[in-house]
């Protein structure tokens, strides 16, 4: 593994042999690029990330709603995707293929300061840096825009279009918000659903995809109540580890850990309230499952700030694979949306502050679910060592696609039975297990290692005799016999964090 694309390599065939993800799909017709199927244990990890990441918006009182995936153009000419949502492409001028020419020059020309340049000066870096197509390595033409929306009809003559984000379904929503929320503000709500992106040329396999599933939050907010937020004294001591614009112009990238009370008063965030979304957005990867160590947020320059945006900060998650990935957007987006709308609908999307009509700001946090999900295989990865003979992953037992996986010894029916029993009872309790009869422990044992089961419960003829079972342990290897009835909630606290296997020796 001497290089980053030789380690995606291995950590992408380890995915597909053990089906967490495959293709580019259809696999049988070629496959296009930018579509992933995602397998058996893929789907599970998902869920997992689904689940904590929907656990922790509803525990900070935001409310889930699920809108359509298509909307019509007059909505998407309202949002600025129409006019504003393109990516500079690049074609070589000999075979004709077409590149994104911001990665293009990221990958060739590592460190070059792209961010807010015109397609002009994209052409002029790829002319000095020499920059050439990745597949026959000959010169690129000039650099020109491309927008981003798939498009499609609605009836016969309806122009319309696939969302390329959830954030505008839901700001259409806002009066219904209003009613619902009894005309208080702010007004929290999330949605997790399906995008899509017609990228020019995807790369870097399931980190830029033309179909993905994005979750979005949105707070619909005062300004009065984003200087004053109630939720900012429960965390204002906690600390982040911030790379602000103003380091980033220094030429630096140390990364600097500070209270967020400390951050504020530095000027890094401007808003309590937006101070708050920046440490949910963190908290919500830590329980994905990414250690400190791997995470950083990362402030955007003011030459790559949206022009709606006064403020942006991204979580970016560090990989052998691909170094840093840019995984989730924390946006101050003002009241642009929702001022848009309300002046190509023609309809009030706005509330009554001392008798006059404001429109609401909007705090959000937006990122894709497979992303993170190719991250924490790779922040999973183990490779073979002195003491085991195959690769491995070191999911947290929390979001591990499978938990626990229960054995038989052996296939006999005197094992196999108190064994379906067992499994049953880990299965009722909550925690997704797996029956295995299949090869020796040794191998099953492997197997587990390799997709990242934490724990194994073993059931041999000494359970028929005194009632307990084995229970191994992943990360260590090491193994305790354990009475089946005090297994279940031995597995509960050792899967959600009660218990550490040491304390069952």
């Amino acid at each position: 593994m001497n290089s980053e694309r030789e380690f995606s390599d291995v950590i992408t065939g380890l995915a597909k042999k053990r089906g967490f993800f495959w293709g580019p799909s259809p696999e049988i017709y070629g496959g296009s690029a930018g579509f992933f199927d995602l397998g058996p244990l893929g789907k599970l990890l998902k869920n997992r990330l689904e689940n904590a990441i929907r656990t922790s918006f509803v525990r900070a009182n935001f409310w889930e709603v699920e809108c359509p995936t298509v909307s019509p153009a007059a909505v998407w000419k309202a949002s600025g995707h129409l006019d504003g949502f393109i990516d500079p492409v690049t074609k070589c001028t000999k075979c004709g293929q077409i590149f994104r020419a911001d990665n293009l020059i990221e990958e060739q020309a590592p460190g070059t300061q792209i961010a807010g340049k015109s397609v002009e000066e994209l052409t002029e870096i790829i002319a000095k840096q020499g920059i050439v197509c990745a597949s026959c390595k000959s010169p690129l033409g000039a650099v020109d825009s491309y927008n981003l929306m798939m498009k499609t009809r609605l009836g016969l003559d309806q122009d319309a279009y696939l969302r390329p984000e959830t954030a505008t379904s839901t700001y259409l929503l806002f009066r219904r918000f209003l009613t619902f929320f009894r005309d208080k503000l702010p007004m929290s709500v999330f949605q997790i659903g399906k995008a899509y992106r017609n990228e020019i040329s995807p790369r870097q396999g399931m980190l830029r995809l033309r179909e993905f599933t994005q979750t979005e939050s949105q707070i619909f907010i005062l300004e009065e109540a984003e200087q004053n937020w109630p939720q900012f004294e429960d965390i204002k001591d906690e600390e982040l580890p911030l790379l602000s614009y103003q380091i980033q112009e220094k030429g630096k990238t140390d990364l600097v850990r500070m209270k967020i009370s400390d951050a504020l008063k530095k000027g890094h965030f401007q808003k309590q309230a937006y101070a708050w979304c920046v440490y949910l957005a963190y908290s919500i990867f830590r329980n994905m499952g990414f250690s400190e160590d791997k995470m950083r947020l990362r402030q955007h320059l003011e030459t790559e700030k949206a022009h709606y945006a006064q403020d942006a900060w991204d979580i970016e998650i560090h990989t052998d694979s691909f170094g840093w990935v840019e995984c989730c957007g924390v946006h101050d987006r003002g009241n642009y949306d929702l001022t848009r709308h309300q002046e190509f609908s023609k309809e009030k999307l706005h509330v009554k502050v001392n008798k006059q009509p404001v429109v609401p700001n909007v705090l959000e946090i937006a990122f894709g679910i497979e992303r993170p999900l190719f991250c924490l295989i790779d922040n999973s990865f183990q490779p073979q060592s002195e003491e085991r003979d195959t690769d491995w992953l070191q999911f947290p037992p929390e979001v591990a696609p499978i938990q626990v996986a229960v054995f038989p010894l052996m296939g006999k029916p005197e094992l196999r039975e108190p064994a379906q029993e067992i499994f049953g009872a880990v299965m009722d309790a909550g925690i997704i297990a797996q029956f295995d009869v299949g090869g020796s422990i040794g191998k099953r044992y492997r197997r587990q290692d390799e997709v990242g089961t934490p724990f194994c419960v073993t059931i041999d003829y000494t359970t028929l005799e005194d009632g307990t079972v084995t229970v191994r342990d992943r990360d260590s290897m090491e193994q305790v016999r354990l009475h089946k009835e005090k297994l279940v909630e031995a597995l509960k606290g050792l899967v959600y964090g009660n218990l550490s296997f040491e304390s069952l020796k």
